[in-house]
């Protein structure tokens, strides 16, 4: 692999190719790479599906048609094993370890993650678990572009780039939809994070990862039904009302799955095994598929049959409601699988119900494919919090321009209902849950906690303006920053020299060293930043006035110079931030069995110290209190009562708290440092 990563590099980078032209040769062989593992992906869905209704069934034949109850459980105890192998990676699952790969760790996922979390949802949705492939192929696609960026030596920021770009392939290439996976990326995995670079990388790699798809799997869209009729426009009052049922029933199915989330792991686990638990829920997706065979796996069956209109509305309201309640127990009782695929089927069961409706009561002969069509992208788009993926997807797959106009009325209805509900995205809610707050980037929320005063250099080269020219060369020789600064006889900053204004006079230097002194060169005009500025606003001011150095000066006092700040002061806080985020993630299973006022030591003179925030604390945010200027220790996390949907579980949550983090007296400060500031703030 090293000979093929020198070769590349040798033969290919150092080409007179544009860097643009080698920026997509990468994108094509990323989008390459994520279409042949999400082929292999759906064909070993298939493989498994007949080694468990095929050859396990056979082997059950003592039970007769009824052993098609037992094969869901036997798959959600194959997963209950797997997880026991490996407890920390199988954790890691679903689209929201995705986003996080990307947003704080430039991408890199481990490929034994990968590997996992290829198996355990073949086995779940080959077995007949109702749920579906997506998210899986999604971390699949992702986990495959991150392996194969790291293999090449990519920088964070291109592997970012990438593995967005993997996770939105595999999605087009299971769906036969690249316009679809665009827009996954940007939407979920990319949070909305839009830079030219990346919408390129996105649109060759979902093209490409297509076009694999399409070769192995077919052209046809997975979908068959008879060309919409989206009716008079007088009715399309009717498409708003489906998206407002559509919003209602997402905020819904969020709620109960929000919910049995909190009843498997506050309550149930702890007094029963894990393994008995997915059994027991591998039987009721066994004993509902005997009598509805489809609402075994991932569903797509069932849907078409919906859109054939070949069930009556009885049927379908009893799929939708098996669909609606297996799916949140399947995931959160310990299986894997996505939410797209049952979205789609609920959908579905939606427009056909409410299309039923309304011709049997109110005679209107409305056209039920296309209610389906509308009902599926509403309920896909409410579901996941993608409304532009939602529309673009269930276009590409009708392939019909004319149900443009009501989708797209119905799936921002639907999702303008959702995100009311839940005060943003899911994928957002979820994330806060968690501790992540992602939405305006790490960079800028760990830029703003830091302080100029926190991390500025005191050992700035000042002058008196009269000092001769021969010392001001001695001393800008001497400094590694090769700046220095001038003071008037009040020490009030007058301005500053570096090498550029002694470049012209090198020349006649032996003739001017005794004639001009320090302000005759220096410049007057000097940007200076003030010590109670945080470093987001140092790093734009860099960045605006194009230097690598400002003057640190005296928030009370403009003139007078304390100190110095640069791009690379800014970068090492950053990394040695990013490196405490990092420690506080590892060690999160750790801190959530800490007691409070209990230290627990973590390296020689560093340790780790759960406190009650003080009373002074409550109702301010991070940024007003410079805790880690008054107190020398960071607030490594946040211990708070879970909040979602408006609710509060029992159970603490770890946050890791962004500057505009208000104290609340609840709150459980995680607080790391030495073991001598640690000491001096117990009594507090």
């Amino acid at each position: 692999m090293n000979k093929i990563k020198l070769y590349l590099k040798r033969n290919f980078e150092k080409t007179s190719f544009p860097e643009y032209t080698i920026f997509s040769f990468y994108a094509i062989l990323i989008g390459a790479a994520a279409g042949l593992a999400a082929v292999l992906f759906h064909n070993s869905i298939e493989f498994f599906n007949k080694i468990f209704f095929e050859k396990t069934k056979e082997g059950l034949f003592f039970f007769g048609t009824a052993a098609v109850i037992l094969l869901p459980a036997i798959g959600m105890l194959l997963q209950s094993f797997m997880i026991k192998i490996a407890p920390e990676v199988s954790k890691k699952k679903g689209v929201l370890e995705i986003i996080k790969s990307v947003a704080i760790k430039g991408g890199l996922i481990s490929f034994k993650t990968t590997i996992f979390h290829f198996l355990a949802p073949v086995i779940c949705i080959g077995s007949g678990g109702t749920v579906g492939p997506e998210g899986p192929a999604a971390q699949l696609g992702g986990g495959v572009a991150s392996k194969v960026t790291t293999l090449l030596d990519f920088s964070d920021q291109r592997r970012r780039i990438f593995t967005a770009a993997g996770a939105g392939a595999a999605i087009a290439a299971i769906f036969n939809t690249p316009l679809g996976g665009v827009f996954f990326a940007l939407e979920i995995i990319l949070l909305n994070d839009f830079h030219t670079p990346t919408f390129s990388a996105l649109i060759l790699a979902s093209v490409t990862a297509s076009a694999i798809s399409r070769i192995f799997i077919g052209n046809e869209s997975i979908f068959s039904f008879s060309t919409p009729v989206i009716g008079n426009y007088i009715h399309f009052y009717l498409y708003l009302l489906l998206g407002i049922i559509s919003g209602i029933l997402s905020v819904l199915f969020l709620k109960y799955n929000d919910y049995t989330n909190s009843l498997f792991n506050n309550v149930i686990f702890k007094s029963l095994p894990q393994w008995l638990v997915m059994s027991v829920v591998g039987l009721l997706v066994g004993v509902s598929g005997y009598f509805y065979q489809d609402i075994f796996g991932i569903g797509y069956s069932g849907i078409n049959r919906i859109l054939n209109t070949s069930l009556t509305w009885q049927i379908v309201i009893i799929l939708f409601g098996l669909k609606f309640l297996l799916v949140p127990l399947i995931l959160n009782s310990g299986g894997y699988g996505g939410t797209f695929a049952p979205a789609l089927f609920m959908g579905a069961s939606i427009g056909f119900i409410f299309s039923s409706v309304i011709n049997s009561f109110f005679g209107l002969n409305t056209d039920p494919t296309t209610y389906i069509l509308v009902g599926m992208g509403a309920s896909l788009a409410g579901i996941n919090s993608i409304p532009i993926t939602a529309i673009l997807m269930i276009f590409e797959m009708s392939r019909d321009y004319s149900i443009m106009l009501p989708l797209m009325l119905s799936v921002i209805v639907s999702s303008t209902i959702v995100q009311i509900a839940i005060k943003g995205t899911i994928h957002q809610k979820l994330l806060e849950r968690q501790g992540f707050n992602l939405l305006n980037g790490r960079e800028t929320n760990v830029l703003k906690s830091i302080y100029v005063d926190e991390i500025m250099q005191t050992d700035a080269v000042i002058l008196h303006k009269n000092t001769s020219l021969s010392l001001v060369v001695a001393k800008l020789m001497e400094t590694p920053n090769h700046k220095i600064y001038t003071v008037d006889d009040n020490g009030n900053l007058a301005g500053a020299i570096t090498e550029t204004e002694i470049r012209p006079l090198i020349t006649e230097f032996e003739s001017l060293k005794n004639s001009l002194i320090a302000s005759d060169i220096a410049r007057t005009k000097i940007n200076k930043i003030k010590s109670d500025k945080d470093l987001d606003f140092a790093l734009k001011l860099l960045t605006k006035q194009d230097v690598d150095e400002l003057p640190v000066v005296n928030p009370n006092n403009e003139y007078q110079v304390i100190g110095t700040i640069s791009r690379n002061d800014i970068l090492s806080a950053y990394n040695r931030e990013s490196i405490k985020h990092n420690l506080a993630e590892g060690l999160s299973k750790e801190i959530n069995t800490l007691d409070q006022a209990h230290i627990s030591k973590i390296a020689a003179g560093y340790s780790i110290i759960e406190k009650k925030p003080a009373k002074e604390f409550i109702g301010k945010n991070l940024l007003e209190l410079r805790f880690r200027n008054k107190f020398g220790l960071e607030i490594l996390m946040i211990k708070r009562s879970d909040k979602i949907f408006g609710e509060t579980n029992s159970e603490n949550k770890l946050v890791m708290p962004g500057p505009d983090y208000i104290i609340e007296e609840s709150d459980i400060l995680v607080l790391f440092g030495t073991n001598e500031k640690i000491e001096k703030i117990k009594d507090w």
